[in-house]
């Protein structure tokens, strides 16, 4: 289900008396008078309902002699709220390009000439400033934390918050004194 399409369920869902008409419709098949009666509505609100839960997906109609029937879609309203959420989004494209914005206004914002203005307040920024700092660090290779103090130490003089910060992060593990850049 598109993005589009799950906007158009939920927006249909959020009306008492579509719910109405959905709960009708499960029990039988209807006509527009009949849920009209059922419902106490008139008979115009329940086909303008009826149209927004077509144009949905979630109700369907046919002809049967004079009326025109409505049922169910019973798929479309299987679909798992958790289905729709993990469904791609359209506008990943452009998220991804919004996050790197963002992130290059952070970095633009705390460094200066390659050292650490400031170590940020907010977690988002001081996790994207760590993700700078162990850049310094090779893959694989194990640190004493001398090295490691000396490393951070070149971005910032507080090299002790920011090797805590690290490890807490999971950008950086430790086992006694030796510490590695975590893959």
């Amino acid at each position: 289900m598109t993005e589009e399409k799950a906007i158009a369920l939920f927006k249909c869902l959020s009306d008492k008396s579509r719910l109405h008409i959905l709960k009708s419709l499960v029990v039988e098949d209807m006509y527009v008078e009949r849920l009209a009666e059922r419902l106490g509505l008139s008979a115009s609100t329940v086909s303008f309902h009826l149209k927004k839960l077509a144009q949905a997906g979630v109700v369907r109609s046919y002809k049967t002699q004079y009326y025109t029937m409505y049922s169910i879609c019973t798929d479309v309203l299987e679909t798992s709220v958790l289905e729709i959420i993990r469904e791609k989004s359209d506008d990943k494209a452009l998220q991804e390009e919004r996050e790197a914005k963002y992130r290059k206004r952070v970095i633009d914002a705390f460094f200066e000439y390659g050292k650490l203005k400031a170590i940020p307040v907010q977690r988002k920024k001081e996790r994207i400033i760590l993700e700078v700092i162990v850049q310094a660090f090779e893959h694989g290779k194990k640190y004493a934390e001398r090295e490691v103090n000396l490393i951070i130490a070149d971005f910032h003089d507080d090299f002790c918050t920011l090797r805590r910060d690290m490890i807490s992060e999971g950008l950086l593990e430790r086992d006694g004194n030796a510490y590695w850049r975590v893959e």
